[in-house]
């Protein structure tokens, strides 16, 4: 039997990068999905070629989201699994940081799976379902001039063990995923901007020098981070919650000052 079989995942952030191979590896595996995010033309490009639910909104709202909701329960019933997935940027560092660059980081990176979580988890305890939530290695180190994106990323595993802990209980198991660099449209913008800084010839070669200390010297691709999200969603989890999977490549077991010893 395929692991998703009779399941409905609700994906944030659906119509690109992760959340579309998430999306994607969900319905190989016998689920259906309901993708959600602001720009209807991605998510429709996505969902069209799954069978998939098309839910136009902002996840940082309680009323974008309980619609969404109220469409994918009227469809299938209700939802199995929310990957929150919705996220961005957080630049600058804390001089440079605003109040509206804050509460942008705020509402992109943390309040979008917050308000999700709030929403869906009356269903999710009824359907003894699961989240999980995209952080970012980010969400364990911190990187330079990104006050509001290390902050966010850290907050949301302790919003990860916090839902966990709360409703563990009615069944309910909530994880989170913390991937390296992974190739999307958001890292190839970062990666232009490298290539700007040190004068590097393409995108390519920006993704090379960032992992070049990683063990596996390599990016993730999208694909890879879906197979631990669709892991942690799986009755093959069943006995995981509160946790963080990192998919790193391995960065996070590089000790930073024995670099100068590397040959």
């Amino acid at each position: 039997m395929k692991r998703f079989e009779g399941k409905v995942a609700l994906i944030t952030g659906g119509g690109t990068g992760i959340g579309a191979a998430v999306a994607a590896g969900f319905v190989a595996e016998g689920g259906r999905v309901a993708l959600m995010g602001r720009r209807a033309e991605p998510l429709q490009a996505v969902a069209a070629g799954l069978g998939g639910l098309v839910l136009t909104g902002d996840a940082s709202v309680a009323a974008d989201v309980q619609r969404a909701l109220q469409v994918v329960q009227q469809a299938w019933g209700g939802v199995d699994v929310l990957v929150a997935n919705a996220g961005g940027h957080g630049i600058g560092n804390a001089l440079q940081t605003d109040d509206a660059s804050w509460a942008l980081a705020t509402r992109l990176n943390l309040d979008t799976a917050f308000v999700c979580a709030r929403e869906l988890l009356p269903g999710l305890i009824e359907r003894r379902g699961n989240i999980v939530i995209l952080s970012s290695l980010a969400g364990h180190f911190a990187g330079p001039d990104v006050v509001g994106y290390v902050t966010m990323k850290h907050a949301l595993i302790g919003l990860t063990r916090s839902l966990a802990r709360d409703y563990g209980r009615q069944g309910v198991r909530v994880n989170a995923v913390c991937p390296g660099w992974v190739r999307t449209d958001m890292a190839d913008e970062q990666m232009q901007a490298l290539c700007r800084v040190k004068g590097l010839s393409s995108v390519d070669e920006a993704y090379r020098l960032v992992s070049r200390d990683v063990p596996l010297q390599r990016p993730a691709d999208p694909g890879d981070v879906a197979d631990g999200v669709l892991f942690l969603a799986s009755a093959q989890a069943r006995m995981v919650t509160g946790t963080s999977l990192l998919v790193d490549g391995g960065a996070s077991a590089v000790d930073l000052p024995t670099l100068a010893f590397a040959s």
